[in-house]
């Protein structure tokens, strides 16, 4: 059988394929392009709504993006990037709404603020420094910090009902946070690519061989899940967009840039609550501080939800240990990714890294009351009853070499890329989806750097993203300009 020939495959219908699968298609409408996705729809794994945060990653809440530093002062840069990578994604998605090629924004993304909330003397004085250094800078001058009851409780009345008086707490809050429905958000783009000329979606079509010919274009071998049928594609670029799966097929690959690239899988689930009496009275994220060894995707947070259309509040997440790279993966994917090439590194983070084991064991064997009693640190008139636990995703976090020969735990996102340009993927966690078109472009500058330096593709890049080969960081106006113009598109200020 002769193999189905295209310009890209994007493997995985997750948001980051479906991203790069848009802007490429603005970029050059003529590319044929094929989606591989193994389960019978996309978006089921890492990008569900159930098995991710929703949290507009903007480094608005999220703590430990700003860690404190030896002389107790706290580091903002990382949270910096962040917020500057989400901007990004927010002029991407206004250009798809004022396009017409996503419907309404309240069908994946709705205003919730985001807040941070700590409690006792040591953490009240972190929070306090945090937004000291945070709101001088542009990105971040519109956080508001507060220790006021009263501001407090209007801010966030569950957590601070019924709380201590006596106890000493703080809070920041920046009112145009986000919560997103990445699941809809990525059907809705996938639903597009359908209509479109040139696109294919397959569906039940898991990838089981990856080899790259002579010529330097990829063989990629699917097997209908239905039928049992081997397929052969053939393409000039392929994208490992697939979440956990992502790793394996980079190791299949062969290329020598995927050579001591190890995996570290994180189970996670959530406490849900659905009665609408609870639910209408929080209103944000509301984000805390991890507990000593925990991973940051284990940084608790109460917060509002609305997946596919419904209201919901969700705390947690609660993380385990699981040798499954993909929710619905092999319990062998850990022992069949260890390579003679990763064995070292992976050896060398696992015994670095103890304290994180006995992490997620503790958390494993967690009861439901002891899951409602860490909650009840952010809801203390929390009930049982009104609870229940939801599996949600699986993570990979990155294992790699590092300078002394040993390992290194990665808690982010990378971008591994063939030198030739023709196979990128993406590896790691947080702040994953939120940084999505960020991180599309940084594969184009990557593999695709001859078009992309055209006039004609950079006309069309900036017209996507206005703010695109400027820096957000250091241009205030910038800011101004392309932030005014997102929020009020996606409906994120009144």
């Amino acid at each position: 059988m002769a193999a189905r020939q295209a310009d890209v495959v994007l493997v995985g219908g997750g948001v980051m394929s479906a991203t790069l699968g848009m802007m490429l298609r603005q970029l050059d409408p003529s590319l044929d392009i094929i989606m591989v996705e193994r389960l019978d729809h996309v978006a089921h794994e890492s990008t569900d709504g159930w098995n991710n945060a929703g949290t507009g990653h903007a480094g608005y809440c999220e703590l430990n993006y700003t860690p404190e530093t030896d002389d107790g002062d706290v580091a903002i840069e990382r949270a910096l990037k962040i917020n500057a990578s989400f901007e990004v994604s927010l002029q991407f998605w206004s250009y798809l709404v004022e396009q017409g090629m996503l419907p309404s924004p309240s069908s994946f993304i709705n205003r919730t603020p985001h807040q941070s909330f700590v409690w006792g003397d040591k953490d009240v004085a972190f929070l306090k420094r945090r937004f000291e250094n945070l709101s001088a800078h542009h990105l971040f001058r519109e956080m508001e910090y507060t220790e006021s009851p009263d501001e407090l409780a209007q801010w966030m009345p569950l957590v601070v009902k019924h709380r201590d008086p006596m106890q000493k707490v703080a809070a920041t809050r920046v009112r145009h946070g986000s919560d997103v429905d990445f699941g809809s958000l990525t059907r809705s783009m996938v639903k597009y690519l359908e209509s479109t000329p040139n696109f294919e979606l397959m569906l039940n079509h898991p990838v089981h061989y990856l080899a790259q010919r002579d010529n330097g274009r990829w063989k990629v071998r699917v097997r209908d899940q239905k039928t049992g049928e081997t397929k052969k594609l053939e393409a000039g670029f392929v994208f490992l967009g697939a979440g956990g799966g992502a790793l394996p097929l980079l190791q299949k690959s062969g290329i020598d840039e995927a050579k001591g690239y190890g995996g570290f899988p994180v189970s996670g689930q959530w406490l849900v609550c659905q009665k609408p009496e609870i639910v209408s009275q929080h209103h944000s994220k509301v984000y805390g501080k991890a507990p000593i060894g925990a991973p940051p995707m284990s940084v608790p947070h109460l917060d509002t939800r609305i997946i596919n259309g419904e209201p919901a509040l969700l705390f947690g997440p609660f993380a385990g240990f699981t040798t499954r790279f993909l929710k619905q993966g092999s319990v062998f994917d850990l022992f069949g990714s260890v390579k003679p090439n990763n064995l070292w590194p992976m050896l060398s983070v696992s015994k670095s890294n103890m304290d994180l084991t006995r992490y997620l064991i503790g958390e494993v064997f967690q009861s439901h009351s002891e899951r409602v009693e860490s909650l009840r640190n952010f809801f203390p008139d929390a009930q049982e009853s009104d609870w229940k636990l939801q599996n949600a995703g699986q993570r990979v976090q990155i294992i790699k070499k590092s300078p002394d020969g040993g390992g290194k735990l990665e808690f982010g996102t990378e971008i591994v890329a063939a030198q030739d340009g023709t196979l990128a993927a993406l590896l790691g966690a947080s702040p994953g989806a939120s940084t999505a078109a960020d991180a599309m472009i940084d594969v184009l500058k990557r593999c695709f750097a001859d078009k992309l330096n055209t006039p004609e593709w950079q006309e069309r890049m900036k017209v996507m993203v206005p703010s695109y080969g400027q820096s957000l960081v250091e241009d205030e106006a910038l800011l101004t300009e392309v932030r005014q113009r997102t929020l009020a598109t996606l409906k994120l200020v009144d």
